[in-house]
């Protein structure tokens, strides 16, 4: 089955061709580890995993490497405030950024990388581009000069001269050209810092993202994601000083970028009470839950990766309905192997249509809910496509455990109470108010069978 990815290198959906058939490599910008992951953050991380299994499911073998930022200036910052020793910091967030991803279903990637473990593999990048002369030393820094580029400004298509004029910030003396860019910036003393040949220092951001992916994939890899934000300047930074270091490089060949995030219809911010952390939304240091991960999951998994999404908390309750469904159709049946060879694939392989393949999981589930010959195979498709979306993870009884038992409970108790309401209008001879019953039922889902012998069975069909 082929696959079609949108490239934002080319501005076209396009065929993916990786460089070798048998191994696809891929790098997905990951967290900087200063504080809880937000559902911004989130987004990636679940549109990559999805790619991630569907890449899996295609090819031999996939290489897939989201590094972790533990050093940067926002992070000194938030531990100088906290009064914190930054490895202190980095190593909490760290441990709450696996357990809030792993309760949305990611899997790991094959490959973590650090920044603090690959200062030395980012030295010697620095060195390759001073020695070829797309570096130069300055007051303590170590600059990239961006006019020895001759292709900056492809990826997010910004031309040089538009972004020096309009650009805000002061520019600083020692720079050849306003757009030049640090690699390596000084430390003073007391601060977080590594011995270099320009000085005790730290690396700049761009350059640890082309030092790692360098190291485990090569100077040419298949794809780079990463969100929209980053397009520029970091991606596009990324491949001028990666292209640059090794001439004969194209660096990553496709790059995959998902959409902004909103939050109940405006941008996200602390102070209009609509900015939510991945642990606030799944109720951790609190007595009762508030979601599963994986109703966040399906809720942004319902927009297409490349559109801006706008996240609702009527959204997470939508999703979590839609995966009540799921789970009551698909029951604890053990359907033995799975081909993965499913409509869901399809959808996924035209650039990662997850809203297509939401909707077809639904019609699978309307292919049970009426009791076909076909069910067997319509479950065995539903368990299929939920595995390649990360969906349907848990058995049909931990699901539906504790309180969320408690509603379902209490819903089933009603609509039985529903149908002896019916009855006894039936009984007498009432068939208005019986089919008002029946009709309000089947608004709610809920399918009635009259059986010969006087006794109605129900159904959910949502």
């Amino acid at each position: 089955m082929k696959l079609h990815l949108y490239n934002t290198l080319s501005r076209g959906k396009v065929e993916f061709k990786p460089l070798d058939k048998e191994h696809v490599r891929v790098y997905v910008c990951g967290p900087t580890v200063y504080d809880h992951i937000h559902v911004g953050n989130a987004r990636p991380i679940i549109v990559f995993d999805v790619l991630y299994r569907l890449l899996r499911s295609l090819y031999p073998r996939v290489t897939y490497v989201r590094n972790i930022t533990d050093v940067d200036d926002k992070i000194i910052l938030r531990a100088t405030d906290r009064g914190e020793e930054i490895g202190a910091l980095t190593k909490r967030t760290i441990e709450q950024f696996h357990h809030d991803i792993e309760s949305l279903g990611t899997l790991r990637p094959d490959i973590e990388p650090r920044a603090t473990d690959h200062i030395e593999d980012m030295i010697g990048m620095i060195d390759l581009l001073l020695k070829q002369g797309f570096a130069y030393v300055a007051e303590h820094h170590v600059l990239f000069h961006v006019p020895s580029s001759s292709d900056y400004g492809r990826l997010s298509g910004r031309d040089r001269s538009e972004m020096i004029a309009g650009a805000r910030v002061e520019v600083a003396p020692y720079k050849k050209d306003p757009a030049d860019f640090v690699l390596w910036k000084p430390a003073m003393t007391d601060e977080l810092g590594w011995n270099s040949p320009w000085g005790r220092g730290r690396p700049g951001w761009h350059i640890e993202c082309s030092a790692m992916s360098t190291k485990y994939l090569g100077p040419d890899f298949d794809i780079h994601g990463g969100g929209e934000d980053l397009i520029f300047p970091h991606h596009e930074n990324e491949i001028a000083q990666s292209r640059c270091a090794y001439s004969e490089s194209l660096f990553a060949r496709w790059w995959l970028h998902n959409g902004y995030l909103r939050s109940e219809g405006r941008k996200m911010s602390k102070s209009l009470g609509n900015f939510y952390t991945v642990k606030d939304l799944l109720g951790r240091d609190k007595r009762e839950k508030m979601w599963r991960g994986e109703s966040i999951r399906l809720m942004m998994l319902s927009t297409h990766y490349r559109q801006p999404l706008d996240f609702t908390k009527s959204g997470i309750d939508k999703a979590k309905k839609k995966l009540d469904r799921w789970y009551r159709l698909i029951g604890e049946a053990d359907f033995g192997e799975v081909d993965s060879s499913t409509e869901v694939l399809k959808a996924l392989c035209d650039d990662i249509n997850t809203p297509r393949a939401v909707a077809i999981m639904d019609a699978l589930c309307n292919r049970i809910s009426v009791g076909t010959d076909r069910v067997l195979e319509a479950r065995n498709e539903l368990r299929a496509g939920a595995t390649l979306l990360g969906l349907l993870r848990h058995s049909h009884e931990s699901w539906f455990q504790g309180s969320t038992m408690s509603e379902t409970d209490a819903e089933n108790e009603e609509i039985e109470t529903l149908i002896e309401r019916r009855l006894a209008a039936r009984q007498d001879r009432d068939f208005d108010a019986a089919d008002s019953i029946r009709n309000s039922l089947i608004e709610r889902g809920v399918v009635l069978e009259d059986k010969p012998d006087g006794t109605t069975v129900w159904r959910r069909t949502f």
